[in-house]
C-alpha cells in the first residue's frame, strides 16, 4: 500500500478560512475541490433547477392528466436502498401532490430478477393500475416497457443508471444519463431522480391553479428553510381539496405542499446508493441530514436509528451508509424489500418500530451467511494466485452454496482486500435446474465495470446473457457452463486495461493532522459535514510509535500508540496482522464512549512500512 497526501491549494484554503471557515475545514474542503465559500451553500436555492433534467416537464404533464383523471398509478421498485427510497418518495409524493391511488410493486431479487420485466408489467395491469412510474430502474427495460405498452398501460421511466444502445420506447423517460440530457449532475441516485420529477410536477400542478396563492409571511414567519414535520400520509389525503377532480369544483384550493419533507429519504438513498457526491447530491444531503437532526424525518426512518442504535439528532452521512441502509438493503438481499419500503411509508410509530426490529434481525443474519462466504470465497480467490502470491488483474469466483443476496458485499470484501476489479457469482435460484449464475462486481479507480462487461459481450458473443450498471458496481447474468469463459474473458479486459500502478493499491489522505487538532470536539465536527463516495471522508497519516498491540474479538487490532509525542489509543478492524514498532499510518479520527465518558481513538484505514 502507498500512503499519499493530498494537494492542498492555498489560496483556495485561505480564501475559505477568511471566509469564516473553520481552518482544519477549510484545508480539508480546499483538497477537494471547493474554491470559494459560496461553493459550500447548501440552501435548497441552489439545487440545479429541475428542467435542466430532460424528461421532466413531460413527466410532470403525463403525472398531472393523470392525477386529474383519477387514473391508478404504480410504482415498480428496485430492491435496493436506492431504490426502496425513490419508491417511498414516489408514493409519499404524488399522494401529497393530490394523487389518490397510488400503489407499488417490488420484483423480488430471487424470482424476478432485476428491473422491469415483461411478468412484471403483467403483474401491475393486473392490479388495474394504468400508469406505470419505475424508480431506479428501467433504463434497460424495452422488452418490460414494450410488454406494458401492449397491455394499455401508460409507461414513465425514471432510473440514473447508464443506458445501453437501444432505450425503451416508454411515454417518458427520465434519466439524467440518457442521450440529450444537460443536467450537470450525472451522478444522481434514482431517488433524486424521482424527487426532481416530484418538483417538476409541482410546477406544473401550480401552473394550472392547482394550489392557493400563499400567504403573506408575518413578521414571525419562520425562515423558509426551517425543517417542518412531515405530513403524514393520512393528513395529506385528509387535507381540503388534496386530491380534486373535475367534481370536486366547490372543494377549496390547497395549499402547495411542502416537498422537503421528503428530503430525509432523498439523503437516505444517495449516501446508501454510494453515488458521488458532487454539489449537487451533497446539497440533498445536507437539507436530509438537517432535518433528520431537527426531529422532522418519518417515523421509519427513527425506528431504523433506533433499531441501529445511533441518534437521529446526530446523524451523520456513516449512519446512512453503514447502519440504516444495510439494515433496508438486507431485506432485498434475504427477504422481501416490501418490508423496507413499508417501514419508510408507515406513518404508525409502532409499525414502524415492528418493522425496523425485523429488518435489524434480517441484517444479522445477513451478516452470519456474509462472514461464511467470504472465507469461501477468499480462499477461492487466493487460489488464482500466482507462484509469487500475486492476485491476477481480476478475480472472479463461484461457488455452488453461495447466497445470490450477498455476492455484492462479498466482491467488495475481495476487492478491498486484493485491489482487483471482483466478480462473485451464485447459482440462479430462480432458475430451478441452477443452468444460470447471478454475478455482482466490484471495481478499484481507473476500471469502468460495465464498459469491461460490454467490451467482454462484443469479443464473446453469448457468454454474458445479461449485464449492466456502473464504472464501480456491475451486475450480470452467465450460463453455469460459461463461467470459465467469462473468468478468463474478464481477466484479460483487465490485463490489458490495468497497469501496476493502478494496481498498486493507493490510500489518498489529508496528510498529518496538528496535534492541536487531536481534539474529542474535533470528532463532532467533522462528522457533522456531508462526506462521502467522491468527497471523501477526512483520513489523516502521519508515523507512530506503536507502544502495544493486542488482538481483540480474535479479528480486530486494538493499538496503544504515540502521536507526535501524545498517546492515543488506534482500533484496526478486520486487521490482524502484527505492526512493526514505528509505522506510517492512515486514520481516521473516532470517538470510543465507555461508561458515559468520551476518547479520543484512531480508526487506523491502512499502515506503510517505513524504508
Amino acid at each position: 500500500m502507498k500512503i499519499v497526501a493530498r494537494e492542498i491549494p492555498p489560496r483556495s484554503a485561505w480564501a475559505l478560512e477568511q471566509a469564516g471557515v473553520h481552518p482544519l475545514l477549510a484545508r480539508l474542503y480546499a483538497a477537494r475541490g471547493v474554491l470559494s465559500a459560496a461553493d459550500l451553500d447548501d440552501g435548497l436555492a441552489r439545487l440545479l433547477p429541475p428542467d435542466t433534467m430532460k424528461g421532466t416537464r413531460e413527466a410532470a404533464v403525463l403525472l398531472a392528466d393523470a392525477i386529474r383523471d383519477g387514473r391508478r398509478l404504480c410504482v415498480v421498485a428496485d430492491y435496493d436502498c436506492d431504490g426502496a427510497t425513490a419508491c417511498a418518495v414516489a408514493v409519499r409524493g404524488l399522494r401529497l401532490l393530490g394523487a389518490r391511488q397510488v400503489g407499488y410493486l417490488v420484483p423480488d431479487r430471487v424470482v424476478d430478477g432485476y428491473g422491469l420485466t415483461p411478468p412484471i408489467a403483467e403483474r401491475v395491469a393486473a392490479t388495474g393500475a394504468e400508469v406505470l412510474i419505475t424508480v431506479d430502474n428501467g433504463i434497460a427495460s424495452v422488452e418490460g416497457v414494450a410488454r406494458a405498452k401492449a397491455l394499455g398501460l401508460t409507461v414513465l421511466v425514471t432510473d440514473h443508471h447508464l443506458p445501453g444502445p437501444v432505450l425503451p420506447e416508454a411515454d417518458v423517460l427520465v434519466n439524467p444519463n440518457q442521450p440529450g440530457c444537460e443536467f450537470e449532475s450525472k451522478s444522481i441516485a434514482g431517488v433524486g431522480v424521482m424527487f426532481y420529477v416530484l418538483l417538476a410536477l409541482r410546477a406544473e400542478l401550480r401552473a394550472r391553479g392547482a394550489f392557493a396563492p400563499p400567504r403573506p409571511p408575518s413578521v414571525h414567519a419562520e425562515p423558509v428553510e426551517a425543517p417542518r414535520e412531515a405530513l403524514t400520509l393520512r393528513q395529506a389525503q385528509d387535507r381540503p381539496g388534496s386530491a380534486r377532480t373535475a367534481g370536486d369544483a366547490c372543494a377549496p384550493t390547497p395549499a402547495q405542499p411542502k416537498l422537503d419533507t421528503l428530503l430525509p429519504l432523498v439523503a437516505l438513498g444517495t449516501v446508501a446508493d454510494v453515488v458521488k457526491l458532487d454539489p449537487n447530491n451533497r446539497r440533498l444531503v445536507a437539507q436530509g441530514l438537517k432535518r433528520i437532526r431537527a426531529g422532522a424525518l418519518p417515523h421509519g426512518v427513527a425506528a431504523l436509528f433506533h433499531a441501529a442504535g445511533r441518534k437521529a439528532e446526530a446523524a451523520t452521512t456513516f449512519d446512512f451508509g453503514f447502519a440504516l441502509g444495510p439494515r433496508i438493503n438486507a431485506a432485498g438481499r434475504l427477504a422481501d424489500m416490501t418490508l423496507g419500503i413499508e417501514c419508510l411509508l408507515s406513518d404508525d410509530a409502532g409499525r414502524c418500530a415492528e418493522l425496523a426490529r425485523t429488518l435489524d434481525g434480517i441484517n444479522r443474519e445477513r451478516r452470519d451467511i456474509e462472514g461464511g462466504m467470504r472465507e469461501q470465497a477468499l480462499l477461492l480467490a487466493e487460489s488464482l494466485f500466482d507462484d509469487n502470491e500475486t492476485p491476477p488483474s481480476a478475480i472472479s469466483v463461484f461457488d455452488v452454496d453461495f447466497h445470490e443476496g450477498v455476492v455484492g458485499i462479498v466482491a467488495s470484501r475481495i476487492k478491498d482486500l486484493h485491489h482487483r476489479p471482483t466478480f462473485v457469482f451464485a447459482a440462479s435460484a430462480a432458475d430451478g435446474k441452477s443452468h444460470e449464475l447471478k454475478g455482482s462486481g466490484r471495481s478499484i479507480p481507473g476500471f469502468h465495470l460495465r464498459d469491461a462487461l460490454d467490451l467482454v459481450a462484443k469479443r464473446h458473443p453469448g457468454v454474458l446473457l445479461r449485464f449492466g450498471g456502473h464504472a464501480m458496481a456491475a451486475g450480470c447474468t452467465v450460463a453455469r457452463d460459461q463461467f470459465e469463459a467469462f473468468e478468463r474473458a474478464f481477466a484479460q479486459v483487465a490485463h490489458e486495461w490495468l497497469d501496476a500502478a493502478t494496481l498498486t493499491r493507493r490510500l489518498d489522505t489529508d496528510g498529518p493532522l496538528a496535534r492541536e487538532y487531536l481534539r474529542i470536539d474535533l470528532v463532532d465536527t467533522l462528522h457533522r459535514e456531508v462526506w462521502g463516495q467522491g468527497f471523501a471522508p477526512p483520513t489523516f497519516s502521519d508515523e507512530v510509535e506503536v507502544v502495544s498491540q493486542r488482538l481483540v474479538g480474535e479479528k480486530h487490532l486494538a493499538l496503544k500508540l504515540r502521536l507526535q509525542g501524545q498517546p492515543i489509543d488506534g482500533i484496526w478492524f478486520g486487521h490482524t496482522d502484527p505492526l512493526p514498532a514505528r509505522v506510517k499510518l492512515a486514520f481516521r479520527l473516532d470517538a470510543d464512549e465507555w461508561q458515559g465518558t468520551r476518547r479520543l481513538r484512531l480508526m487506523v484505514e491502512g499502515a506503510e512500512l517505513m524504508t
